[in-house]
């Protein structure tokens, strides 16, 4: 499950990885701006942080033991997501989408329009 949420993050437009914070978190951006951190510890210790709207992180929280508040993290727009097979797999893509154009909706308009020329 691990390898599969990582490729997902990595296939959305403009995403590149880097590990800022050492070998075992990995920090997705798009126009050079965190969508995701990826805690990449064990298997059975896996988890990441997403951006999400207020309003969402609250009631993503209050429907799911999986979702906490943002680890190390702005706990308003940030959710910890731990994968531990709680959450389908297409609720955490969700949330991976929603983080990403959440953070592409921010960028300098240039900055945008150079992601999406990118297809």
């Amino acid at each position: 499950m691990k390898t599969r949420i990582i490729s997902y993050g990595l296939k959305k437009q403009g995403a590149t990885k880097e590990y800022p914070f050492g070998p075992e978190i990995m920090v997705l951006k798009v126009g050079g701006k965190m969508f995701a951190l990826i805690f990449e510890g064990a298997e059975d210790e896996f988890r990441l942080n997403l951006k999400c709207d207020p309003i969402i992180a609250e009631n993503l929280r209050e429907q799911h033991d999986a979702v906490r508040p943002g680890y190390h993290m702005n706990k308003k727009h940030w959710n910890t997501v731990m994968v531990d097979g709680s959450l389908p797999l297409s609720d955490i893509f969700d949330m991976i989408n929603h983080s990403y154009d959440m953070v592409v909706g921010k960028l300098p308009k240039s900055v945008r329009e150079s992601i999406l020329e990118m297809k």
